[in-house]
């Protein structure tokens, strides 16, 4: 059987699934014939969700979607590959957590959306004609699952789903159910991440994780340290405007506070990635994106203190540091990109704060004046009537009397 060492040689190589069809797949299929390993069973649960994850993992070439079902894991519950529909879907999920009570891997999908007890996301149909949450079927799917692994930033810390002012009170996985999780991020997470993982699991248990959860095999370096295009930061040579060749690092690229291998392993069957198109890195692998990634395109501070002047490379490891300790990234990019982001490199735009949190009825008073601003708008839409019209409907009135 394949060892250890060589699978994470593999795994940290490029192309990681022509590594996994070439050398993989055939030994994987030898020891489950012989017994040696058992395929995992797999319960996919899509919460507060754009589906963006199943289709990248949909979008894995070799291995295809098809190995991978019938290979790799023992798929037992996915909404979307499915061929049963309602109360057969239900009680196929209800059958799988109860038969693989501590031996199946639950992989969730999306944030965990918590407002008003989750009802603003309805995942399963319930018995009497009711609905179940998203946070219900995870809370209780969760507390019988071997493995947890979030997919996708918005399962592994929110995302999206959880950007400000977050009026769904979306959070990641592993704080709701506070138990160890397998975070797997991006923005969708890349094919290869979510395999990799799959197979660590199957053959060998619960891979090396970093400070915030994710598998080091993939998140183990920064993306400024793996990028195509350090030598240019080396040098100095910085694009002034995407499109343009040179590091990114002044149009607002967060490859050196973002861990994860996109340099090497690229997107679309290994054909690219953002600052190989050139277009900076968004940093959708952060355990803070969006909110502490933005502005997209507004560049990292080097951070000035009497006598310091701190690199983005340290704030790289500021950040993994911190949340060790239990100090929320939330708050360290919140402190990073506000006061203290004011202070930028030399001869570039300075970065304004970003705002403070509101209060909610500050927030609802904002949204009825947009709603009010698009009823004004809405109406100044509408043809306006010719005098000569105004006078007939006047008269037409004047009939009905």
């Amino acid at each position: 059987m394949l060892t250890r060492r060589k699978f994470l040689k593999l795994c940290m190589q490029s192309g990681l699934a022509f590594s996994l069809a070439q050398f993989l797949l055939n030994d994987l299929a030898e020891a489950l014939s012989a017994g040696k390993i058992q395929k995992l069973p797999v319960v996919w649960i899509e919460a507060g969700t754009c589906t963006g994850n199943s289709i990248s993992l949909d979008n894995s070439i070799d291995p295809g979607l098809k190995k991978i079902l019938l290979d790799i894991v023992d798929l037992r519950y996915h909404w979307l590959f499915l061929t049963a529909q309602g109360k057969q879907a239900v009680d196929a999920l209800e059958e799988a957590v109860q038969k693989y009570r501590g031996e199946f891997i639950l992989i969730v999908e999306g944030a965990v959306v918590t407002r008003d007890h989750g009802k603003y996301n309805y995942v399963l149909p319930g018995k009497e004609n009711d609905f179940r949450t998203g946070m219900e079927v995870i809370r209780w799917v969760g507390q019988e699952a071997k493995y947890v692994m979030p997919v996708g930033t918005c399962a592994t810390h929110g995302g999206p789903a959880a950007a400000y002012p977050n009026p769904s009170g979306s959070i990641g996985v592993g704080e709701f159910l506070q138990r160890p999780v397998i975070n797997v991020p991006g923005c969708p997470a890349h094919p290869d991440w979510i395999v990799g993982t799959l197979v660590h699991l199957l053959y060998y248990g619960l891979p090396e994780l970093d400070a915030v959860g994710r598998p080091v095999m993939f998140y183990g370096k920064t993306i400024h340290d793996l990028c195509t295009r350090r030598q240019y930061f080396e040098n100095g040579i910085f694009a002034e405007q995407p499109g343009q060749a040179g590091c990114m690092y002044r149009l607002g690229c967060k490859g050196p506070v973002t861990y994860a291998d996109c340099p090497k392993r690229q997107w679309n069957n290994h054909v690219n990635w953002p600052v190989g198109a050139n277009s900076p890195c968004i940093g959708c692998a952060s355990p803070d994106f969006p909110d502490g990634m933005s502005p997209f395109f507004q560049h990292l501070p080097d951070i000035r203190l009497p006598g310091v002047v701190t690199s983005p490379s340290r704030i790289a490891k500021a950040l993994g540091g911190l949340t060790a300790v239990g100090i929320t990234t939330h708050l360290t990019a919140s402190i990073i990109s506000g006061r203290i982001g004011k202070n930028m490199t030399d001869g570039t735009k300075e970065k304004t704060s970003l705002p403070a949190r509101m209060p909610e009825d500050q927030i609802m008073e904002k949204l009825n004046r947009i709603l009010d601003s698009q009823e004004a708008f809405r109406k100044e839409l509408q043809p306006q009537k010719t005098p000569q019209a105004l006078q007939d409907d006047e008269n037409q009135a004047s009939d009905k009397k």
